[in-house]
């Protein structure tokens, strides 16, 4: 059974589903939430963890979480955990960070498929570039979170 909750952001609904009782495998954005789901202690500890980062009380994530990828996306997200609320690290800066300074490519590839969207942190890795080279609403959502914790650091 997957459990969910629904948080509502200003950046747009986040649907927060577990595999099991124990720890969030997933947080993702969504136009048109599930209407029916079923929730769990740490589905409505994640939205409530949530609703208090998007109210600049909360800096760093504190409810269980099961991220499924391979071992290097999950040191890579665990890396993205390490960096500092209003930070930003370079993918070739975080590939430094997990010991593999020729590793900037396959960080970015790791930080594109996080499933765990804001509270593993993926939106403070930069890209090569520094600004948007097209529409995303990806690439605009990470601006936003990046932009309000600047503003809320300060």
């Amino acid at each position: 059974m997957i459990y969910k909750s629904i948080f509502s952001s200003a950046l747009g609904f986040l649907e927060i589903c577990a595999d099991s009782q124990e720890a969030v495998s997933r947080i993702y954005f969504t136009s048109t939430p599930s209407a029916d789901y079923t929730e769990t202690a740490v589905t409505r500890q994640a939205a409530k963890e949530l609703e208090e980062y998007f109210a600049g009380t909360r800096r760093e994530f504190s409810f269980a979480m099961a991220p499924q990828g391979s071992d290097f996306a999950r040191q890579v997200w665990q890396a993205c955990r390490e960096i500092a609320y209003g930070s930003s690290k370079s993918c070739k800066e975080l590939a430094a960070a997990i010991g593999d300074d020729k590793a900037a490519k396959k960080v970015e590839q790791a930080v594109d498929l996080n499933p765990i969207a804001v509270a593993i942190p993926t939106h403070r890795v930069t890209r090569k570039t520094n600004f948007l080279t097209g529409f995303s609403t990806e690439a605009m959502r990470n601006e936003a979170l990046r932009g309000a914790e600047k503003e809320f650091n300060k």
